[in-house]
Formats: structure tokens, C-alpha cells, sequence
């Protein structure tokens, strides 16, 4: 049997997510955060939306037919589905660690608020201006058609996958919004456009189907956050050079 949905869980709210937000409320240029990208754990409230986003999982049947899980190799994303299978009483599937879900790249650009950019990189600046976030690739990180890239191979390994039915994924906010243009075939245009109007919020859901191995991708559900309470619904959108972009 082909997969045929995947379900993909973006982290819960994490330290940086914190962060990010005091410094650009303060008007800060650099974000203050004591980790590397791929160490940053959940905040308290992430911890908090992992556990409601757990109790969603098993309330839905994420289990009721085979399940295989993927994860993220960053710490915010394997604390988010422990917790998530913890809390819901749900045994952890089969699992794979992929380095090709990490979250984007940002290079020259990371711990930096749009203020920074714009005050430290105004070379940075303009380039993206120029060529939209889709294209633009900061020095020694990666554009948006780059995780697009790295994605469409996770897609390939996923037909090659028998016997689960349904593969759960636990990653970041960029790896949802790619997959899901990725199986959509959006271009550039329609990518830009559908995420004017869509954001990815922490520990929500969002569910792709097919009918079978070669049909096309539907999208079911976008960013679902109705397991979550009003004041725990966070979005986190703005990571550095993604507002205010073409």
C-alpha cells in the first residue's frame, strides 16, 4: 500500500520564536538566543501546544491505519512529536531522523530581525528586494526554491514506502509551506500568492491526500489550530528576510 496522506505538524513555539519577537519589538538588530539553530528547544507555552497537539492526533485516528513518522533532526521538532505522542497515549511509529527536513538556511542572515538586515546587510537587503524571497538565497543559506529542492527528494522516498498508509511529519514552518507547494506544483506566482493568505502557525496541522502512488496531491487542511486555545496560537511569521518581500 502507497502513502496516502501526509500529515505535517510544524513545532510548537520555541526560545527563539520568543526571542525573535522581543527583538523586533524593541527594534533590536540581533536576536538573542543562546543555540545554534539546531539546538533551540520548545518554549514553555511550545511544550504546552505539543501536549494539545497530541490529544488532536489521537482524538483524529492518526494511528487507525499504518503510520510511518519523519522528524526533523532540530531539537524544537523531535521535542514537539515526543511530547505530542506522549501526551496522547499514541505509541511512536516507525521513525526516520532526515536531515532534508531541517529548516531553511539563512546564513548571513540568521539571529538577525528585518531591522538588522537592513541596518548590517544592506547589499543583503536589496538583493532580496530585487529577486523575492522565492529566489533570493542569503550568503551560505538558502532560498525558498532551495528547500523546495531538497524536498521534492523527500517525495520521491516517499513512494518508495510500502506498506505505511499515512506519513506524519514533524517539521518547520518552511518545510510545510514547500511541501505543500511542491505537491501542488505551485510556481511562483501561485506560491507567493497562497502565502500572503496562509501562515504556517506553531503546532498546527496541515493534511495532504492522494488516491494512490502517482495521483495527484489535494490539500485537506491547512495549518489547522482548533486543537488549541485562542491564547496559545502563536504564528511566529517574519523569520528575518520573510516579511515585506515580493
Amino acid at each position: 500500500m502507497a502513502v496516502q496522506e501526509i500529515w505535517l505538524v510544524r513545532h510548537g513555539e520555541s526560545v527563539a520564536n520568543v526571542a525573535a519577537a522581543r527583538a523586533e519589538a524593541a527594534g533590536a538588530d540581533r536576536i538573542d538566543v543562546d543555540h545554534r539553530d539546531a539546538d533551540v528547544p520548545l518554549s514553555p507555552l511550545g511544550a504546552e501546544q505539543s501536549r494539545s497537539l497530541g490529544q488532536e492526533l489521537a482524538d483524529r485516528g492518526v494511528d487507525d491505519v499504518p503510520v510511518a513518522l519523519w522528524v526533523s533532526p532540530y531539537l524544537r521538532a523531535q521535542q514537539t512529536i515526543a511530547i505530542a505522542l506522549d501526551a496522547g497515549g499514541l505509541a511512536e511509529p516507525p521513525k526516520r531522523v532526515d536531515e532534508r527536513l531541517r529548516d531553511r538556511e539563512l546564513g548571513v542572515l540568521d539571529l538577525l530581525t528585518l531591522q538588522g538586515v537592513r541596518s548590517l546587510h544592506p547589499d543583503e537587503e536589496r538583493r532580496r528586494q530585487w529577486l523575492g524571497k522565492y529566489y533570493h538565497r542569503p550568503a551560505g543559506g538558502e532560498s525558498w526554491a532551495d528547500v523546495m529542492l531538497r524536498l521534492r527528494s523527500v517525495l520521491v522516498d516517499v513512494d518508495r514506502l510500502d506498506g505505511p498508509e499515512r506519513l506524519l511529519v514533524a517539521a518547520h514552518d518552511a518545510v510545510v509551506m514547500m511541501t505543500v507547494a511542491v505537491c501542488l506544483d505551485l510556481d511562483e506566482p501561485a506560491l507567493m500568492a497562497f502565502a500572503r493568505t496562509h501562515t504556517v502557525a506553531n503546532a498546527s496541522l496541515t493534511r495532504l491526500r492522494r488516491d494512490g502512488a502517482g495521483a495527484p496531491w489535494t490539500l485537506e487542511e491547512f495549518s489547522a489550530v482548533g486543537h488549541l486555545d485562542d491564547d496559545e496560537v502563536t504564528q511566529h511569521t517574519g523569520r528575518k528576510d520573510d516579511e515585506h518581500v515580493r
